[in-house]
């Protein structure tokens, strides 16, 4: 035994995706005394400016998105209670098929191994016991998710760790309700055509896929005010329209598949920390 603490590092692509998909357990788990880790690899330039201007419209600064970004990204991470935010800080590539993906500088154009490389020596420094990124589709295809995905996954290679790996998911049935909830808070959005239709159908895994389930009900509140730290996203963020109740409703389990582990822990799991404690 050592008196180094049971450690999660969470590897995030942008600015205000630590509190969707990890906002529960990166509460939860730093509650419990857990040392919780966040890396954000861009700096999120590619979002919203002040007032609502989109990328690539007159008025648009990246810069100044990003100075923004970053201050919130503090303020969730305050919420949260995250003990170390690392920022890599590459360019936000934006969304696939954007002429941002090709910048000079952007994670998308950045070699996997140079991001790879840095991203092993955070994780030598902290020595996780999980760590917790995207699938190898960064969940719905974002360039940057994928990316980050890419680098957790050579990094680990990088390092002589054999953390306990998890990419985050959600349950097929999940993202039926989520459509439908969606559908109730936006009565005219259009039904979408068949090959976006078809694309959703496949974003999660059918539900018997998911390794691990984790309670974070009672971290609801936190996550949910996490989310709303990022309020010049607020356009975007779907989830803050439904207000605290139904949020907590459906987004207090998190959910992952288990990709690598060296404790033997049984699956299905309630705990990324099985095994370990």
């Amino acid at each position: 035994m050592t008196d180094r603490p049971l450690t999660l590092m969470a590897v995030h692509a942008h600015p205000d995706d630590e509190a969707t998909g990890t906002g529960g357990v990166l509460a939860r788990y730093a509650a419990e005394g857990i040392r919780t880790v966040l890396v954000t690899c861009t700096d999120g330039g590619c979002g919203d400016g002040p007032g609502g201007v989109k990328p690539g419209d007159p008025g648009h600064d990246p810069a100044a998105v990003a100075l923004i970004r970053r201050q919130e990204l503090e303020a969730s991470c305050d919420v949260l209670k995250v003990g170390e935010l690392e920022m890599l800080d590459y360019a936000d590539s934006g969304m696939m098929g954007w002429p941002s993906n090709d910048a000079p500088g952007s994670f998308w154009q950045t070699p996997v191994e140079e991001g790879a490389a840095r991203l092993a020596e955070l994780m030598r420094h902290y020595r996780p016991d999980v760590v917790v990124t995207y699938d190898e589709n960064g969940f719905y295809g974002h360039p940057d998710h994928i990316q980050a995905h890419r680098i957790t996954m050579a990094a680990l290679e990088m390092t002589t760790l054999t953390p306990k790996v998890y990419w985050t998911t959600m349950p097929r049935s999940g993202m039926q309700r989520f459509g439908e909830i969606m559908r109730e808070f936006h009565e005219d959005m259009p039904e979408p055509d068949p090959a976006e239709a078809a694309a959703m159908a496949e974003i999660g895994l059918p539900d018997d896929e998911i390794t691990t389930r984790v309670d974070t009900t009672a971290f609801s509140n936190q996550k949910f005010d996490a989310l709303a730290a990022h309020s010049s996203q607020g356009e975007n963020i779907f989830f803050l329209k439904m207000g605290k109740e139904r949020f907590g409703e459906l987004m207090g389990t998190e959910t992952f598949v288990r990709v690598q582990d060296a404790t033997g822990a049984a699956v299905p799991e309630n705990d990324l920390f099985a095994g370990l404690r």
